[in-house]
């Protein structure tokens, strides 16, 4: 096993195959995003211009590792809103290119600092939400129903429905055809799963989602042929835009409406788009970097530069908003996948099949495409996670499970809200408690209170420093001992001073300060 992770191109027996595997995994997700976030067939290659930008350019511009960008559900609604409220596509390209420029700066400006703020506890609870969210999403898919788009996310949908009573629906109006393939698909996935088939030198290389594809293929065309009744067409199989000709290709490709450009609207859309995407890619880059084996981390501003050119680069040519995505970023881990050439190697399958074989593509049917997603959802949400976060305490565990209830009842970036409101109850709960070491010890002349302060100590601890202070004992001797504090909020010291001044005489306290001036002094106090 080569050790140089550093090396683009010495890990490429590694990155082939994970890339190849995230390209089948994309390839359903970029087209149902765009259908979604467009509401029109014929803008479905705007997604794959996306997911071709976010491969290729993103790729080789970021500073992950493992991170792979494309279009993203969490998206969806704000974009299809922003088409409406502009009046058209051109005109939201516009808006796109600025939010990629507003990111550009922020990067620039090292806004990206604000990924570093999420808590460990809510990034594994949005990986174990993703994780049944898509479990819950694919199974409808794998049973042949397929009214909502491949890759939503959200609790709720467009068309009514939610993803229970769709899940509900895929049992009523299930299709045999679409459970065989989907049963056989899990199969060969598992197996593929097992060393000794990794000990084979073709199935290093060729992945096991390849031959799930394949092997899907191959059943619905004997569907066809032998028992019709069962087979799969249309809205149960990827349908990519196939272009009759070399100019039929180019016009799939758009512009920006420059003319737009002194509208107010398309900068409020584009203000909107920057913040959303910029919060969705500091997420996955934070929960990639979790799942990565080799612990590396993502320096967060680069990774909103090259989101930010990313988007500018979609935007100018006819492309949906870009993010990371954590569903393909954690496929191409699971996958085996080392460097950012497996990112790159994606989006350069993806651009090459969609200029070459994109007839071809349109034999696979989304139940094969299933069973792959349902394999990585399980992956994400392995019941080993809850067990660890559960053995950790209730201030991670709570946090943790809030994130993935609120997550699969609502949708993305509100579960994530609804999990750090949580984790920070949790985190001042902590911090009011621990913000001082209170210590009392015999004295010959009555009892010798000794307050050690922490490191940082905040406006937060204003009022349990102040309570403790109050309750003092009259006639007794007070140490505030300061010497291990790097930083004490001026709030802090004030109540320290009054305290000192006019609290102690009246109780006939003895107050003595150790390390507070001196920390008042660099603290700029």
């Amino acid at each position: 096993m080569s050790t140089n992770k550093n090396n683009l191109f010495s890990n490429l027996k590694f990155d082939f195959p994970a890339g190849l595997v995230v390209y089948l995994v994309a390839l359903p997700l970029c087209l149902g995003v765009a259908l979604a976030s467009t509401g029109r067939p014929d803008l479905l290659f705007s997604g794959i211009i996306s997911g071709v930008v976010g491969g290729i350019v993103v790729g080789f511009l970021s500073g992950s590792a493992l991170g792979v960008s494309g279009p993203a559900a969490g998206l969806v609604v704000i974009v299809l809103t922003a088409i409406e409220t502009l009046g058209s596509f051109e005109a939201f390209l516009l808006a796109v290119v600025i939010a990629g420029a507003i990111q550009l700066l922020a990067g620039f400006m090292n806004a990206g600092i604000i990924g570093y703020y999420f808590p460990s506890s809510v990034i594994k609870g949005m990986l174990a939400a993703i994780g049944i969210t898509l479990i819950l999403k694919e199974i409808p898919h794998a049973f042949g129903y397929d009214a909502d788009f491949m890759g939503d996310e959200a609790f709720s949908q467009k068309d009514g429905q939610n993803t229970l009573t769709e899940v509900y629906n895929s049992i009523r109006y299930s299709s045999a055809g679409a459970i065989i393939i989907s049963i056989v698909s899990l199969g060969l996935l598992l197996l593929f799963d097992k060393p000794f088939m990794k000990r084979i030198e073709l199935f290093k290389f060729l992945p096991g989602a390849l031959f799930v594809v394949l092997t899907g293929i191959l059943l619905n065309t004997l569907f066809s042929n032998f028992y019709p009744e069962i087979a799969m067409g249309g809205e149960h199989l990827v349908q990519l835009p196939v272009a009759s000709s070399a100019s039929e290709f180019f016009s799939f490709f758009k512009t920006p409406d420059f003319s737009a450009f002194n509208r107010v609207e398309i900068y409020t859309v584009a203000v909107t788009l920057a913040i959303v995407a910029s919060l969705e890619s500091l997420l996955s880059v934070e929960a990639t970097d979790k799942l990565d084996p080799y612990k590396r981390n993502t320096p967060a501003n680069r990774e909103l530069k090259a989101q930010g050119i990313g988007n500018m680069i979609s935007g100018l040519i006819g492309g949906l908003p870009i993010t990371q995505v954590i569903v393909r970023s954690s496929a191409n881990i699971e996958s085996g996948g080392r460097t950012k050439m497996g990112t790159v190697i994606h989006g350069s399958i993806l651009l090459l099949s969609a200029i070459f074989i994109p007839k071809y593509l349109n034999y696979i049917p989304l139940a094969s495409l299933a069973a792959i997603l349902l394999l990585v959802g399980y992956k994400l949400s392995k019941f080993s996670l809850y067990k660890g976060m559960y053995k950790l305490g209730k201030e991670q565990f709570f946090p943790f499970i809030v994130t993935v209830i609120a997550i699969l009842s609502t949708d993305l970036l509100k579960g994530i809200a609804i999990g750090m409101l949580v984790a920070i109850y949790f985190i001042l709960r902590k911090n009011y408690k621990h913000s001082y070491h209170y210590k009392k010890e015999e004295y010959k002349d009555g009892d010798v209170i000794t307050i050690v302060l922490s490191e940082e100590v905040t406006f937060l601890n204003k009022g349990s420093i102040g309570l403790t202070l109050d309750h003092l004992p009259e006639n007794s001797k007070v140490i505030i001992d300061g010497t291990k504090s790097l930083n004490i909020d001026y709030d802090v010291l004030e109540i320290i001073q009054e305290f000192k001044e006019h609290s102690a005489p009246m109780k006939n306290i003895s107050v003595e300060t150790i390390g507070i001036d001196s920390v008042a002094a660099v603290g700029g106090h």
